[in-house]
């Protein structure tokens, strides 16, 4: 736990102790209420600002009443917002005033957005730049749906079926946009929330550190909220995850489909989130996997069990259990015996001495089993019968769009195929 530089802690049993001389003195009644009274936070979302209830704007006030099922037509919805810590007296809070009316014109905020940024390599120039303004729940709304259809889907093909995978799973660019808008410090309006797109990565940097007491390596158990009435609005309108589960959600989200586990860095001034676009297989094998899925019911803590097995490995319980994040040997044994019994797996040998493979009525695309030479053979034979496009050579070999327009252009490049018509309309045939 990180040293806390404000507020104040107690012990176990729920006794705040001072020192005084040599012995800790336990606080009660009227020396209590004073040391608290000294040491409470006013936190910056709950100061009142200047903007009046009457100022907030109608269809927003709707929005958030709605989802709190407050009635418009009740004479007492300034006690609403007072009591959910949006008004104070005749005022928004500042809480208030971000979630109720355009911040950047009423508190004249002018950092208070949402900035994405693209980028085509490593270097420091974006080639696009768009700011997301108004209320919070909309810059994390419409900046969340800006990033996905950006990052867009991966299109794979395994067998007849076409699989679009999204690049990165919506709920998690969700919870980064939102826990980065409602964790973020607004006292400073110097820095806006940056999203980096990468092309292998997508970078989360909000202002302010984590609240205390949390810290990177406690953040999945530990939790406190900067904003907690934000963050509470945001959970309402189906923006955030409940209580505790933000990270959790992040983290198994991305581990559920098949992608590096989300880092985090705290450098006190900024937090940041780094979402990999990238996992420990390969887009093809997430197509093939996904077949899997839909035939045979492989379940999700299954699946890097089949892929290591379509990889032509021999599966024994100890990389099992590597591959299942277990110590337990007897669930490893199920898991790989479970495989085995619906005929996904075939063992040999017994006990410590049992391995286990691909059984052979499953299939896996060439592009698994070939290297590049024989994929390259498989095309040329098929373009000796007749003409090929781009979609025959990823059904015949399992290679992704990408990499079969690879593999054509190698052959083209090397004078063993002939291309006619451009793009979508290439054609590639075999020379006489």
């Amino acid at each position: 736990m990180a040293k806390r530089a404000e507020g104040f802690a107690q012990t176990s049993n729920g006794r705040v102790l001072v020192r005084r001389g040599p012995r800790n003195h336990a606080l009660l009644g009227t020396e209590l209420f004073s040391f608290i009274s000294s040491r409470a936070l006013q936190r910056f979302e709950s100061v009142p600002s200047r903007v009046l209830i009457e100022q907030a704007d109608r269809e927003l006030l709707e929005e958030v009443g709605s989802a709190k099922g407050w009635s418009m037509t009740d004479g007492h919805l300034s006690d609403r917002l007072r009591e959910r810590g949006l008004a104070r007296e005749d005022r928004l809070t500042v809480a208030g005033a971000l979630l109720l009316t355009r911040p950047g014109d009423s508190l004249e905020l002018r950092k208070c957005v949402i900035e994405v940024r693209r980028y085509r390599g490593e270097g420091v120039n974006y080639d696009r730049r768009q700011v997301f303004d108004g209320p919070l729940h909309d810059q994390v709304r419409d900046a969340s749906r800006f990033i996905s259809d950006e990052l867009g889907t991966d299109l794979i093909v395994s067998g007849v079926y076409r699989y679009d995978l999204p690049r990165l799973p919506e709920v998690v660019v969700r919870e980064a946009v939102a826990n980065a808008v409602a964790h973020r410090s607004y006292e400073h309006d110097r820095s806006a929330t940056i999203v980096e797109l990468r092309e292998d990565r997508v970078v989360v940097r909000s202002p302010g550190g984590l609240p205390e007491p949390v810290t990177v390596e406690t953040m999945r158990a530990a939790q406190s909220a900067r904003n907690p009435i934000i963050i509470e609005v945001l959970r309402s309108l189906s923006l955030a995850e409940d209580a505790g589960r933000g990270i959790d959600v992040m983290q198994d989200s991305m581990r559920d489909a098949l992608l590096d586990a989300p880092a985090f860095e705290d450098s006190g001034t900024f937090v940041t989130v780094t979402l990999p676009l990238r996992g420990p297989i390969t887009e093809r094998e997430r197509g093939w996997i996904s077949e899997l899925e839909r035939t045979y019911a492989v379940e999700p803590h299954e699946r890097l069990i089949m892929i290591h097995a379509a990889r032509g490995e021999a599966l024994t319980n100890a990389l099992a259990r590597d591959l299942l994040g277990t110590t337990d040997s007897t669930e490893a044994r199920a898991v790989l015996q479970g495989l085995r019994d619906r005929q996904l797996l075939s063992q040999t040998g017994q006990r410590s001495a049992a391995r286990y493979s691909l059984h052979p009525r499953l299939t896996t695309p060439a592009a698994y089993r070939l290297s590049q030479q024989e994929l390259a053979q498989m095309v040329l034979e098929a373009a000796r019968e007749r003409d090929i496009v781009n979609a025959d050579v990823r059904q015949i070999t399992g290679l992704t769009g990408l990499e079969a327009t690879k593999l054509l252009n190698q052959l083209v490049t090397t004078g063993q195929l002939l291309r006619t018509g451009v793009r979508r309309g290439a054609r590639y045939s075999a020379f006489d």
